[in-house]
């Protein structure tokens, strides 16, 4: 078995999510190949965990990779949303959530499904392989606007609009269907001083196109909602974000659970008691060391925020 994707903030997530008791449960809900899983199980012999995953042969090496550790580890196949909005009755409450909402370095480099430019892939890009649009399907479908709209609100592409532009001329040629292909018309349409960048001028393209292919922003308030909803009260939430449209969603969340009242604005009554869901453990979120960064190029722009749960929605300690 050869595990390719280093955990990110791994010290850091364990002194946050530690356990604080006994025969606690922890809901690894984005596990990946299982390296956080595999080092919370290694230091914590009391510790359980319920490992979440969408993709079906990424959890194949998750399974490989912790089935040392028998019945302390419980796999479910699927979205962490759906695990969530319907939790197994068979589990006790976690005690500790972690999202890591990174792409694994394994979808990069082993499952030729289109993540990256470097190579000549199908253009696929799903997580979830069972369903759902792939990449080359949204680029010959989406109405020009459309497309240039997706690029800038999911990367904040400069070039969107003339991105945008040459794909749907091109497509009128023939599919997009290619890693490739679609990497060289991004590098036409581009200014020469935006090619010859600090990254790859179609870095920003591809990521819009993942992030929409799964849903990654539209997911992710229905999560985070889901995960803090069926944590035990005292309990801790960990989430791991990756650049700053998904670390937006995740603060205003946080900031939210963590005021005195959270009813709409203009409500006539507080139905939530005037009283927090959250305390936030991390003020400004926790960013790898340089060592880190160093050693693991793709944690860079990692960003760590933990809160611990104070109340259930019925406002109950």
């Amino acid at each position: 078995m050869e595990v390719v994707h280093i955990p990110v903030l791994l010290e850091e997530t364990m002194e946050y999510l530690a356990p604080r008791g006994s025969d606690e449960l922890m809901v690894d809900a984005t596990q990946g190949e299982g390296g956080h899983s595999f080092a919370f199980l290694s230091r914590f012999p009391d510790l359980r965990i319920a490992g979440v995953d969408v993709d079906a042969s990424i959890q194949a090496v998750a399974k490989e990779r912790l089935k040392g550790f028998g019945a302390r580890v419980y796999f479910y196949s699927g979205w962490a949303q759906d695990f969530f909005a319907e939790y197994p009755s068979t589990l006790k409450r976690p005690d500790t959530i972690l999202i890591d909402l990174g792409v694994s370095l394994y979808h990069y480099m082993k499952s030729n499904r289109g993540f990256t430019f470097r190579g000549n892939e199908e253009l696929d890009m799903r997580l979830d392989i069972s369903g759902g649009v792939t990449a080359a399907q949204l680029l010959g479908r989406l109405p020009e606007k459309d497309l240039a709209d997706l690029l800038y609100n999911n990367a904040d592409e400069r070039y969107s609009r003339r991105i945008a532009s040459l794909i749907v001329k091109e497509r009128q040629k023939g599919t997009i269907t290619t890693t490739a292909a679609l990497a060289s018309i991004v590098e036409k349409a581009v200014p020469a001083s935006y090619r010859n960048g600090q990254i790859h001028p179609a870095t920003r393209t591809f990521q819009a196109l993942r992030i929409a292919v799964n849903g990654e922003l539209s997911r992710l308030s229905g999560l985070l909602e889901g995960a803090l909803r069926v944590l035990e009260p005292g309990g801790r939430l960990g989430v791991i974000s990756f650049h700053s449209l998904e670390d937006r969603i995740v603060k205003v969340f946080i900031r939210t659970m963590n005021k005195d009242c959270t009813c709409p604005p203009g409500a006539p009554i507080c139905r939530c008691e005037g009283r927090r869901s959250v305390n936030i453990l991390t003020k400004k979120g926790i960013v790898p060391s340089p060592e880190e960064v160093k050693a693991n190029p793709p944690s860079t722009s990692a960003r760590l925020r933990v809160v611990e749960k104070v109340l259930d929605e019925a406002g109950q300690c």
